[in-house]
């Protein structure tokens, strides 16, 4: 040893301090990288005989050790009080070392001698990603006919004509009559006169009934106001329903959709992972660069891409068509049956505006409102009519029995109803005016919804004519070309992008077309266009 140093080198004490630890560590390393007394605990130098040209070598030779020794150094001891920490933090005494105590980590004999209980089979669950079988199909159809059955919404409208109905009840009644009693001149605080002859001759005793007589037809003329706007609520719901109707064959086609989108983006993928199987036995057959074969590996992803955006559209599609159908008429795990297809429409434009304003139910509650608002002009002209209240009393007095006749009816001086008899008016005119624009919206309707018809069947027909087939030659030609090498690995893959651009935007042209048609069902008010 080169240093004086009072650390034993042979190891570290048994059970050691921070001192013990730094310093064996110390002496450690100047044992094993010979640093010439760096890390010594004393001041002791060692003696060289040695030139003065090699003592100056030899010291540039240390100086250069000095940089590594150090790092090391500090790391070792940073380590070795870290150590330290953990001792002083957890005390371990001599009889605990020799004999440790159990715990959970180390069992003791009894522990060790009993059998592990088995392992508990874990539930298994269905995969998330694997597709469940149907438990119900619909077709549009059906569909339509379960929303006019539960949906929520068309059902709480629905119950605003068992409303009016119950109002009919109440406008057709009749007054009750009224009975009238009294006992007069009772000699409640004279008790000493209490006797048969004073109340026979003294008190006197009264008992009436009453009528009102309604002039003007005014029970009548209640119950037609209340049946005309049982009427018009009636066709509001009926119009209501239109609505239902249209939105869940809409959402009906937007579920086609993205359920053709799907089956088409999972058999393009199959297709082309076919491709990319022939391409890497190309590669390794050497008919195809490496470049050009993660090309075409890395094109696969955006069909991946397709497949997974389709998959949730279908999803969300499918929930939309349920929460319109009402979640108590279909189950969770359902689908849809139909496809996506061209049906032309032979009726002309004339013909569908007379169907329309023969059939639309917003414009049927406009009509019937003008009823309405005379039926209440009738109304308010019956309640200017004054009524005649009747009575018969019967009056015991004087030991004697009498009867009385009594007739009463205000007179119409001030009051005779004239401000709700005009107001009456004006509403008559504002429903007219109403029926009026309800008149031209359904015209607009029926004009806007042909005229997009008719453009997403002149889109439909190009597809159907022309690109779709010329899209599909492309791909053959471009597929067969570079498999024979007369064409580029781009000139595929831009060919196999163009066909699947254009197989989707056929599909979307069809699913634009069917939901204006489903429009043009709505703005029409029937969904018999033929």
């Amino acid at each position: 040893m080169r240093t004086g140093s009072s650390v034993q080198h042979s190891g570290f004490p048994r059970n050691p301090g921070r001192a013990g630890l730094q310093a064996g560590v110390k002496a450690g390393l100047c044992k094993y990288w010979g640093c010439g007394g760096h890390f010594t605990m004393t001041t002791a130098a060692p003696k060289h005989n040695l030139s003065p040209a090699k003592v100056a070598l030899k010291r540039r030779s240390t100086r250069s050790w000095r940089v590594p020794c150090l790092l090391v150094a500090l790391a070792l001891l940073s380590a070795s009080g870290h150590l330290f920490a953990q001792t002083q933090a957890s005390p371990v005494d001599t009889q605990s070392v020799t004999s440790p105590a159990p715990s959970s980590s180390t069992p003791t004999q009894s522990q060790t001698s009993m059998p592990a209980p088995p392992p508990v089979p874990a539930q298994q669950e269905p995969a998330p990603g694997k597709p469940q079988a149907p438990s119900m199909v619909i077709t549009l159809d059906q569909a339509i006919d379960l929303a006019r059955q539960g949906n929520p919404t068309l059902l709480a409208q629905r119950t605003l004509i068992s409303q009016n109905k119950e109002q009919e009840v109440t406008a057709n009644l009749r007054p009750n009559p009224t009975l009238t009693s009294d006992a007069q001149y009772l000699p409640l605080f004279s008790p000493n006169q209490w006797s048969s002859n004073y109340i026979d001759n003294t008190a006197q005793f009264d008992l009436g009934i009453g009528y009102l007589f309604e002039r003007g037809k005014k029970r009548q003329h209640r119950l037609q106001a209340a049946k005309d706007a049982t009427s018009v609520t009636e066709a509001q719901v009926m119009d209501m329903e239109r609505t239902t109707v249209a939105n869940t064959a809409e959402q009906f086609v937007a579920a086609l959709l993205a359920k053709s989108n799907l089956e088409f983006a999972e058999r393009f993928l199959d297709s082309y992972q076919h491709t990319v199987g022939i391409s890497r036995d190309q590669h390794q057959a050497g008919a195809m660069s490496k470049a050009d074969l993660l090309k075409i590996q890395l094109q696969t992803l955006q069909f991946q891409t397709d497949v997974t955006s389709a998959k949730i559209a279908l999803v969300q599609s499918l929930n939309s068509l349920r929460q319109l159908i009402g979640f108590d008429s279909i189950p969770r795990n359902y689908d849809v049956a139909g496809q996506l297809a061209y049906e032309p429409v032979n009726l002309s434009l004339d013909d569908l505006r007379a169907r329309a304003l023969h059939a639309r139910p917003d414009l049927m509650a406009a009509q019937r409102g003008i009823t309405a608002a005379q039926s209440q002009i009738d109304l308010a002209k019956a309640n200017a009519r004054q009524d005649i209240t009747g009575a018969f009393d019967y009056t015991h007095v004087n030991a004697s029995n009498d009867a009385a006749f009594y007739f009463s009816m205000p007179l119409p001086i001030f009051n005779r109803n004239q401000g709700e008899v005009a107001r009456t008016y004006y509403a008559l005119t504002q429903s007219q005016f109403q029926e009026k624009a309800a008149q031209q919206e359904v015209l607009t309707d029926v004009k806007n919804a042909y005229e997009t018809l008719l453009n997403n069947r002149d889109i439909v027909q190009l597809y159907d004519h022309d690109y779709l087939q010329q899209a599909k030659q492309s791909l053959e030609i471009a597929q067969f070309a570079y498999q024979h090498g007369a064409a580029s690995l781009l000139d595929f893959l831009d060919a196999e992008r163009t066909y699947r651009s254009t197989e989707l935007s056929y599909r979307q042209a069809l699913a634009s077309y069917m939901t204006a048609l489903e429009q043009l069902r709505q703005a029409v008010g029937t969904r018999e266009l033929q």
